[in-house]
């Protein structure tokens, strides 16, 4: 782990496995079951916001359990910084559902005020909802909705208690897992704003979890592209649309349909997922990449590194600015 960086990830595999018999556990090396997450290596630096995109099912929220803890995962080790005193940072994590991750039995200032007890950041009562109503007002609502419960709020104040309920613990590290994908689209741009006001007044270091590329390139410092469990790219956000460098990252754009404002038609990626218990050989996107060889189907391809910050998985060094391969990208070299 270097200075800068805040959290490592090295090496991270998680696998579910199926039901299995006696002989079958007892083997040490049985690697079968659901390669959710596959040899995943990243950092995330002190006061970045990392971005996570890619299909439903390749893999974002399975990593964004295996940071926060809620997973053990299979193999690999996840690290955070330690300060002084050997401890490690407070983290939260901000759900994908506001209706589900609140209790409807509670109020909201029990609900906000459970992580200040948990951590003993306030002393009495009062103290404690001082400190309450101070975060409501933060997120945009009013010190008498503490009284209130969960089913009296819109689905987009329900997320802004959310966000309070993480702040509460002063977090040094905040997962975001889809948090606007629930809302409407109006109420996101709110939650948004909010989540970048909030990002730059209290310097949080963040990972941001989405399949949306309009939000992520707004929110994110950097971003990385999953794909079937791995990870295939990694590059500063504008650099990351600018000039991608996996087929993968390319289509992806392609296929937002908010990405370029004077195409309107839909580009959907050809294809469909497959079986991540049974992923593909050689390269796991070769059955949906336009550009594949016959290197593609049959060995795994090399991570290429063109700089500190970027990084690709792929065979070929292809230039996908324009979505042409035509140019090769000289600085690439194999990590």
């Amino acid at each position: 782990m270097s200075a800068r960086d805040f959290l490592t990830l090295n090496h991270v595999s998680k696998v579910y496995r199926r039901n299995q018999s006696l002989l079958e556990r007892l083997k040490k090396n049985d690697t079968s079951g659901t390669k959710a997450v596959s040899d995943v290596s990243l950092a995330v630096r002190h006061g970045e916001t990392l971005g996570l995109v890619g299909e439903s099912g390749c893999g974002k929220s399975t990593l964004a359990r295996l940071v926060s803890g809620l997973m053990e995962p299979t193999s690999g080790a996840i690290a955070f910084r330690r300060d002084a005193a050997g401890k490690t940072p407070r983290l939260q994590m901000i759900f994908q559902d506001p209706y589900s991750s609140l209790n409807g039995r509670w109020t909201i200032e029990d609900i906000i005020a459970e992580p200040i007890r948990v951590h003993k950041l306030r002393r009495g009562r009062a103290a404690i909802r001082a400190r309450v109503d101070e975060l409501l007002v933060q997120v945009g609502l009013s010190p008498a909705d503490a009284e209130k419960y969960p089913q009296e709020f819109s689905g987009g104040q329900r997320q802004r208690i959310c966000i309070a309920r993480a702040l509460a613990g002063e977090p040094e590290f905040l997962i975001l897992d889809e948090p606007t994908s629930a809302l409407d689209v109006s109420v996101q741009a709110q939650i948004l704003n909010l989540l970048r006001d909030l990002q730059k007044n209290l310097a949080l270091t963040s990972l941001f979890i989405t399949h949306n590329l309009s939000v992520v390139r707004i929110m994110a410092d950097r971003i990385g592209v999953m794909y079937l469990g791995e990870l295939v790219e990694a590059a500063p956000s504008e650099e990351l649309f600018l000039r991608p460098r996996h087929p993968y990252t390319r289509l992806l754009i392609d296929a937002a349909p908010d990405m370029d404002t004077g195409d309107r038609t839909l580009h959907p990626i050809a294809g469909e997922l497959p079986n991540p218990a049974f992923p593909p050989s050689g390269c796991r996107f070769h059955t949906r990449c336009p550009f594949t060889k016959d290197i593609c189907r049959s060995t795994v391809p090399p991570k290429k590194t063109t700089g500190a910050d970027s990084m690709f998985r792929c065979h070929f060094d292809l230039d996908l600015s324009n979505g042409q391969a035509i140019l090769p990208i000289a600085k690439a070299r194999t990590a």
